[in-house]
């Protein structure tokens, strides 16, 4: 393979100016960096001990993303955007899934795959800085990270180098409510001991509902109960906090705290829960749904559309709207309408 020519560039990080090289580097020499927020989600949150370089490759390995760049690195003959690395010690800040994929390659093929193109930065770089550069290209730029990745980037920006939820707002472009969310939803997962990231989505919904916000404050035991559900697999998939639990805490009157009781204790699940509130008087998604359909039948720009049709289109909704009406009128009798 081609020698690269060496050169020297600028990066700029939260509007400093950073001179860094351009070069090709030993693969071999290079160390992952065990705080980016993929490994770190990755391994770190099951171990309180930095987890090894091979523990890290091997991990990697496994994600579907790590086998895609291999087969587009082998395409493409080499790294279209380098791994950014701090000297002396050549730890990869930045393209930790790009050294993962070249080293699968160079078990095959080590001389070709022996280098890897590399920007290189000061040895002394703040690690501020570097938590800064990752957000800029992995939730500004690229936005290539899940929220639960984006989530413990900004925990630990706010909890280790103490930069307000205002400032990192401000930066990522994104609202400060929402980043002070994001920091909430990974530290009360973290306090849970629940590190799995497929759970996020359990955890995003239970946070957004002002109606679970207000039960929180009422019922001291409802977030371990939720808890224990989610990691039982009794709360099997996460709309089920929107359209089960929730439903549970907007019942109106007495039979409202019983029923959350039950369901705090255990003595009800999220399903028993859910069908004790329906026979209370939460609104029901039948309900919901012959609601929705008598506004759509009384809508005028529905009725205007359906007469200015053509003779073919309107005898098609004469069929079906019989067939409603012959429908309508069944259930009607066994009703004793």
């Amino acid at each position: 393979m081609k020698q690269m020519s060496e050169y020297y560039g600028e990066l700029v990080i939260s509007g400093k100016k950073i001179t860094v090289k351009h070069t090709e580097l030993e693969q071999e020499k290079l160390l992952f960096y065990p705080e980016n927020p993929r490994i770190f989600s990755l391994l770190r949150l099951n171990s309180e001990s930095e987890p090894s370089q091979q523990d890290i490759q091997e991990q990697l390995e496994e994600m579907e993303h790590v086998n895609s760049l291999v087969q587009s690195i082998k395409a493409n003959g080499g790294l279209i955007d380098p791994v950014i690395v701090r000297d002396i010690d050549f730890v990869v800040f930045e393209g930790n899934s790009r050294l993962a994929a070249y080293r699968k390659l160079a078990r095959k093929d080590p001389i070709k795959w022996g280098k890897i193109r590399c920007q290189i930065l000061p040895h002394d770089i703040d690690e501020k800085d570097i938590f800064m550069l990752l957000g800029q290209y992995h939730i500004i730029s690229r936005k290539d990270w899940a929220p639960f990745e984006q989530a413990g980037y900004l925990y630990r920006r706010h909890k280790k180098h103490e930069i307000s939820a205002l400032n990192m707002a401000k930066e990522m472009g994104l609202s400060e409510q929402r980043v002070k969310q994001l920091i909430d939803i990974y530290s009360f997962m973290i306090d849970n001991k629940i590190c799995d990231s497929q759970k996020w989505s359990y955890f995003d919904e239970y946070f957004k509902s002002i109606h679970i916000k207000k039960a929180r404050g009422l019922h001291i035991g409802l977030d371990n109960a939720v808890v224990e559900k989610i990691k039982s697999g009794e709360i099997a998939n996460a709309i089920d906090i929107r359209q089960k639990l929730v439903p549970v805490l907007k019942i109106k009157g007495n039979k409202k705290e019983k029923i959350i009781e039950k369901f705090v204790e255990g003595s009800y699940t999220i399903d028993d829960a859910f069908e004790k509130a329906e026979l209370a008087g939460a609104t029901s998604t039948l309900i919901e749904r012959l609601s929705k359909f008598k506004d759509f039948t009384a809508e005028k720009d529905i009725i205007d559309e359906i007469t200015s049709m053509n003779n073919e289109q309107k005898n098609k909704c004469i069929y079906e709207i019989k067939k409603i009406k012959s429908n309508i009128d069944d259930l009607a009798k066994k009703l004793g309408m």
